[in-house]
């Protein structure tokens, strides 16, 4: 069974860029104000953390995790006794 993605177009993330406004839209998902705002500190701290990655090849390994990670939470919220 193949996971889907948690917002149509995470199969056009490929940029650092790309993956942060991607991320803040999944963000709007989320049910609460409080929840929106901690993972869109999350989001701002990771991508400061990984600011200076320069190998395109670890880069495309973040972006594929952000995703996954991503669709995660979502699910986590949408379907909560799942997720435990």
């Amino acid at each position: 069974m193949r996971k889907m993605p948690p917002l149509p177009g995470a199969e056009l993330v490929f940029t650092p860029l790309q993956l942060y406004r991607y991320l803040f839209r999944c963000c709007k998902q989320l049910p609460t104000e409080n929840i929106q705002r901690h993972y869109k500190h999350a989001i701002r701290q990771n991508f400061k953390v990984h600011a200076d990655e320069d190998n395109p090849e670890r880069i495309q390994q973040i972006i594929k995790r952000a995703i996954e990670d991503a669709d995660w939470v979502l699910s986590k919220y949408r379907n909560p006794k799942k997720s435990k």
